[in-house]
């Protein structure tokens, strides 16, 4: 003789709604009526919209209070990768036949006119000197330190 079990209700005090178990559910859970899922989602897609709501603000407090951290992270991260991708290229470049003995013999000849141009003679050293003070003075300005 089998007899039949019944599953548990529970009275929800707040309502006069009962909750029971459900027979579609894994064993041990619990069914919520839709009326409570409902409110549940509807809790939790408010607190959500509040906190995105809130997103920018909370963002540009906090890069304003970090702001000079994250600009230094930023840099050294963009100088990190420009370097990895100059070396890349350099390394392409010198695998292709021929090119990288070229680019020797380029630099050696831009070496000898230079020493040739502006290093032999003592007017031309001077006139490199002078335009490279003209240099100085344009990217570091033209304003003098108070001798003390």
């Amino acid at each position: 003789m089998e007899s039949q079990v019944q599953p548990p209700e529970y009275a929800n005090p707040t309502s006069s709604e009962t909750i029971g178990v459900s027979d579609s559910a894994p064993s041990g859970s619990l069914a919520l009526p839709p009326s409570t899922q409902d409110e549940q989602w509807r809790r939790v897609g408010s607190q959500i919209s509040e906190f995105l709501a809130q997103l920018p603000e909370y963002i540009g407090r906090f890069f304003n209070e970090y702001k000079q951290p994250i600009i230094t992270v930023g840099l050294i991260l963009a100088a990190i990768i420009t370097v990895k991708v100059v070396l890349a290229v350099l390394d392409a470049l010198n695998d292709i036949p021929l090119l990288s003995p070229t680019f020797e013999l380029v630099g050696i000849g831009y070496s000898v006119w230079f020493v040739n141009r502006y290093l032999l003679q003592a007017s031309k050293r001077q006139e490199l000197s002078q335009e490279l003070q003209s240099l100085k003075k344009q990217v570091i300005g033209s304003q003098q330190l108070p001798e003390s």
